[in-house]
């Protein structure tokens, strides 16, 4: 790949039109390869025009992980596939970096950045009395309440006193971007993005439940048009 060292290789491709001309294009993703281990660095994105041979390469902010894969859709709803790039962190929150670009007429144009998305959408987790757990969505300011009281009895004594109430203040919190699915809702051809991020209470693995964002692609940016707090079942 032109622009790249001997120590760069190719990690994944696919083919698809992301340029619009209506010919096929080589979208791949490569970087540096770590020995004896599957951890990536320097991963690039590089688009080949399938019209003129030409390369375009674009460095990633976060370059560094397992596992990328690139995935295309078309979010903008122009007939044209855009490009999804996920790259798992490999740390124990389970959470995995994500780009969006078009390459609409070899032009590249970030569309979506994991990093922005977290900035943008912060919330607040903090424990009620009589076994409750508000959840506020700073962005939109919508208010969720979780109904923990069928945690049992050793978790919940730990926290409430034999009234209910608080023995003292609990605030928990909300995980970053761990999880960003295409779904096309409408079935008409676009796709959005739905998005989920882990409630927890006082550590990592006291999961309460989860962020659900939609969004879709409206002049010009991804909007939120939908969210949802899911809970786990008993």
């Amino acid at each position: 790949m032109n622009g790249f060292s001997t120590n760069t290789g190719i990690i994944t491709t696919v083919k698809g039109d992301v340029t619009g001309d209506g010919i096929l294009d080589t979208i791949s993703l490569v970087g540096v390869f770590t020995q004896d281990s599957i951890y990536l660095r320097n991963i690039t994105l590089s688009v080949q025009d399938g019209m003129t041979g030409a390369i375009r390469n674009v460095p990633l902010r976060v370059d560094s992980g397992f596992g990328p894969t690139i995935t295309l859709f078309d979010f903008m709803g122009n007939g044209v596939p855009d490009i999804l790039i996920s790259i798992a962190s490999g740390g124990s929150g389970g959470i995995i970096f994500y780009y969006v670009y078009s390459f609409m007429n070899f032009m590249p144009r970030l569309m979506f950045d994991f990093e922005e998305y977290d900035e943008k959408y912060k919330y607040t987790v903090i424990y009620l009395d009589y076994y409750k757990v508000e959840v506020t969505s700073l962005y939109n300011n919508e208010r969720y309440l979780i109904d923990i009281s069928n945690r049992g009895i050793d978790y919940l004594s730990e926290i409430y006193d034999e009234a209910g109430r608080l023995k003292e203040p609990i605030e928990g919190f909300v995980d970053p971007l761990s999880g960003l699915f295409p779904i096309d809702f409408e079935s008409d051809g676009k796709y959005e993005l739905f998005g989920f991020q882990g409630i927890s209470g006082r550590y990592h693995a006291d999961r309460l439940g989860y962020i659900n964002n939609t969004l879709s692609w409206r002049n010009g940016e991804f909007k939120l048009t939908r969210q949802q707090v899911a809970i786990f079942g008993t």
